[in-house]
């Protein structure tokens, strides 16, 4: 794990003064880095009848689809507001300042199916909280969140569902 993390670029006082932000470009950059987190993370979740994989806006993306691939999953998109062409379920949730909002197709996940969230990181979990909520909302069986890093010391997992959460590495 200590590679992954390895290849994984700090920029500091991005976007802001006094934050160090972990930019996960370098890794997806990297064929073999890439290869093996997808296989990692995907490793987990064989065998486990994994119907959806959520990816969030935008790194969720990337790495949702990789593990929809992977599991033979489909791939749902949860994007910012008036990015999907069809009906949405809209949610609007807090931020430390103010508020923002995702939307999902109102089609995209049935009754009763899997559904893994995938993204790249665990930070605060104010916004994964909010798909949390969309996907049961929904009624889809949450399976697990999962995320390439998580920024431990910012407790996201206290917003998310307990025994819910899996991190590929870990600050």
């Amino acid at each position: 794990m200590d590679q992954l993390k390895d290849i994984i670029r700090d920029v500091p006082d991005f976007p802001k003064k006094g934050i160090l932000f972990k930019d996960i470009t370098t890794l997806l950059a990297d064929a073999k880095s890439f290869q093996r987190m997808v296989d990692l993370l995907a490793h987990r979740y064989i065998g486990e009848k994994i119907d959806k994989v959520v990816g969030v806006e935008a790194r969720g993306f990337v790495i949702g689809a990789a593990l929809a691939y992977k599991l033979g999953a489909g791939i749902v998109l949860v994007r910012k507001p008036g990015k999907l062409p069809s009906e949405t379920f809209k949610k609007t949730y807090a931020l430390e300042y103010g508020t923002d909002t995702l939307e999902i197709h109102t089609d995209a996940i049935k009754p009763g199916e899997r559904v893994l969230i995938a993204d790249d990181l665990l930070a605060t979990g104010g916004t994964m909280a909010a798909v949390v909520d969309m996907v049961q909302t929904m009624g889809g069986d949450l399976f697990e969140c999962c995320f390439m890093a998580e920024l431990e010391f910012l407790n996201g997992q206290k917003k998310l569902p307990e025994g819910k959460v899996f991190s590929l590495l870990k600050y």
